[in-house]
């Protein structure tokens, strides 16, 4: 009978995600990724400041530490000087759709041949729980205790639908872990997105949906529950965009 291991990929050391949140499943799916790829002595991974800050002290396979929002352009310097290298982002929504949200714009409208994992949970996750450009309208944060008001604080931003009208994009599509056959979904994306730059197709963006129980102020099971009631119909999943660019 298979056994159920820890892929080479991960290192053991023990993460600091919250109890109930998925950022665990999606290091797991990514670094099973890479040793069925074989891939992990050609894998660099950048990640910027949010919950993933130390996804460096997990992954076994070169990472670097960027500033807040600058991943895909220091991803981008790095694809450009080791073209032979597979190159990936892992951001949260906070990260990359608020101070990062020009450099995914323009990595994607370029066409850079990297791969974005996109982790949305609808807030800003490490900092305490703010509103973020992904809250959904009437969601309840620190900064927005009544809810988000549309007409003070504007509308959420799809990242996936938003950059799948750009050109240079060859994959957009949105997934879930929140159930055993989304996460087999995810992988399939994910394991895509890569193969997508290892055939040198250009930009993808594999955007996830997660659960963040500490600053939803909800149990594990309940913040599964709402992803399913409320964030998936906001946001719901599918592909976007997936076409060859080159």
């Amino acid at each position: 009978m298979p056994k159920f291991t820890r892929p080479n990929s991960l290192t053991d050391n023990h993460n600091h995600y919250c109890p109930g949140c998925t950022h665990g499943i999606i290091h797991r799916l990514i670094a099973e990724i890479m040793d069925e790829m074989d891939i992990q002595g050609e894998t660099i991974g950048v990640c910027p400041v949010g919950c993933a800050v130390l996804a460096y002290d997990y992954f076994k396979c070169d990472m670097i530490q960027a500033s807040h929002g600058r991943a895909p352009a220091v991803a981008t310097g790095v694809k450009r000087a080791k073209p032979e290298n597979l190159v990936f982002t892992y951001q949260g929504d906070g990260d990359l759709a608020a101070i990062g949200t020009a450099e995914i714009v323009h990595a994607a409208a370029r066409g850079e041949n990297i791969t974005t994992i996109f982790v949305n949970n609808a807030i800003y996750g490490m900092t305490g729980g703010q509103m973020a450009p992904t809250t959904m309208p009437g969601q309840k944060t620190q900064t927005s205790p009544s809810g988000r008001d549309t007409a003070l604080e504007g509308f959420p931003i799809r990242v996936c639908e938003m950059l799948a009208t750009l050109d240079g994009v060859a994959l957009a599509e949105r997934v879930s872990v929140h159930d055993a056959k989304h996460v087999n979904a995810t992988k399939k994306a994910i394991r895509k997105a890569f193969e997508i730059q290892k055939n040198k197709k250009g930009f993808s963006i594999i955007e996830i949906l997660s659960t963040c129980p500490t600053n939803w102020g909800l149990t594990p099971n309940k913040a599964v529950d709402w992803l399913k009631s409320d964030l998936i119909p906001y946001y719901p999943l599918g592909v976007y965009q997936e076409r060859s660019v080159r």
